[in-house]
């Protein structure tokens, strides 16, 4: 058992010391995760820093994730929730509730005339929820979390080919769905 999980189980069981070793131990590659984000993200005035700092305080309830993985998949779409907060706020301040032009350049999207804006983008993953909860864990922990399929078969408990018709099935709703 590593120590994360080992940290992650303390926590569980109430140690706030552990809570700050865990914070400590997997800060950088919090950070790394969250410059991952940024890159993905258009220009926004936000630095991996300041996603780490506000996804942790966010993720309190996520810290009961029973592996590694699981946490660094519920850690990377509390981060993408950081950043479509941040994008809708700053829109909001600067038209008046309208949304900012800021993009996301994505593998899953590429085919679509102009790239989608993040706000866009969460509310076709909400959409992709609605109608199909697996489909979106998937592309949040494939695309946002940066896992392998082999990872999120084994989170997920799931085979890879089960995983690789997922994933088109939800890349095609995704790219529908942002089309129209």
């Amino acid at each position: 058992m590593s120590e994360i999980t080992v940290l992650l189980e303390q926590v569980q069981a109430g140690d706030s010391a552990a809570k700050d070793r865990l914070y400590t131990l997997l800060y950088s590659d919090l950070k790394r995760l969250a410059r991952a984000h940024l890159a993905k993200a258009g220009p926004i005035t936000l630095d991996p820093s300041s996603i780490v700092h506000d996804a942790w305080l966010r993720c309190d309830g996520g810290l009961n994730t029973g592996s590694r993985k699981q946490f660094f998949g519920y850690a990377s779409a509390v981060m993408r929730s950081v950043i479509v907060d941040h994008v809708r706020e700053r829109a909001a301040q600067k038209r008046g509730g309208g949304v900012a032009d800021v993009t996301l350049s994505t593998a899953a999207f590429d085919e679509l005339p102009g790239q989608p804006d993040a706000v866009s983008v969460d509310e076709a993953l909400q959409a992709l929820g609605r109608i199909d909860e697996r489909g979106h864990k998937l592309v949040e922990m494939r695309y946002f979390g940066g896992m392998t399929m082999e990872e999120i078969a084994e989170v997920m408990e799931l085979s890879v080919p089960t995983l690789k018709r997922d994933w088109r099935r939800a890349r095609a709703f995704l790219f529908d769905y942002l089309s129209t």
